[in-house]
């Protein structure tokens, strides 16, 4: 292996270890794609993580200062295709190999600006937010799956996004004490937390569901080695959203609903066998 090789290699391997310190669930997605996805999706994965570290962790720093370098050093790292920040570094290979758009990585960082000054949303700025800070993330992973396809990649773009609509209302429901106790956030638009109640879950759950049922025609016409990943991540939000529809109202705004990480194995197993024998 040459030194390029060695320190490209090197800076995928820095995005893998944030994944797996970071989230089970997403790490074990990945394990399920083909191998050939692993690194790209752990690049995306540590440069959506480190973002949104910046504004939800580092309070005892200028977080807008922060953000706005992050920024000019991610479009510096893509235009000079490289960065000595390893996260920035493999995320431009990935930018730089499968073409993904500039207007979705504009999208993304914009959602993480407005988690800096908004506290409550318009259905505007909710759709906005949520095409920002997860449709566009799923749209950067389908650009890997499709790899230079764009017919195909045009054709899943609509469930890509309604399967990143999905993923994070289900996040906002499960998160909404700490949204609100920590930052004072409620993202769902005209949604008071002090007085939330059945009524206002439901028609929230109604509208996940719709999300869900486009986003599963999509996963279905994924290129097959990507799609038992997408798969086992659609199946552990679908279990953690029929956790949460079971709970009451007073539960989901005063505890965070999960799935324990036993489960989540189990999830990785059958979506797994599935694949391998079906």
């Amino acid at each position: 292996m040459d030194h390029q090789a060695l320190f490209d290699n090197t800076t995928y391997k820095c995005s893998k270890l944030i994944t797996k310190q970071y989230s089970t669930s997403f790490t074990l997605g990945i394990q399920t794609l083909h191998k050939k996805y692993h690194m790209p999706i752990y690049a995306i994965y540590g440069f959506v993580r480190y973002a949104d570290e910046i504004v939800d962790t580092f309070h005892q720093h200028d977080k807008k200062e922060l953000l706005n370098r992050f920024r000019q050093d991610t479009y510096r790292a893509i235009e000079e295709k490289i960065s000595l920040n390893p996260v920035l570094h493999a995320f431009q290979l990935v930018v730089n190999q499968y073409q993904i758009e500039r207007d979705l990585i504009d999208a993304f960082l914009k959602s993480m600006e407005m988690d800096l000054y908004k506290s409550d949303y318009t259905t505007a700025t909710y759709k906005e937010y949520i095409y920002g800070s997860a449709e566009v993330v799923g749209l950067m992973c389908l650009r890997v799956f499709c790899n230079g396809n764009h017919e195909e990649y045009e054709r899943l773009k609509k469930p890509a996004c309604a399967l990143g609509s999905a993923f994070q209302k289900v996040n906002f429901l499960r998160d909404m004490k700490s949204d609100f106790d920590e930052r004072g956030r409620v993202y769902f638009p005209g949604v008071d937390f002090l007085h939330f109640n059945t009524d206002v879950k439901k028609l929230i759950e109604e509208d996940i569901q719709k999300d869900f049922d486009e986003a599963l025609i999509g996963i279905q016409n994924l290129p097959k080695d990507a799609r038992a990943g997408v798969y086992l991540a659609y199946v552990y939000y679908t279990k953690l959203f029929q956790k949460i529809k079971a709970c009451s109202a007073a539960k989901v705004i005063s505890e965070r609903i999960r799935v324990p990480d036993s489960k989540k194995l189990l999830l990785l197993f059958s979506t797994f066998l599935k694949y391998r024998f079906n």
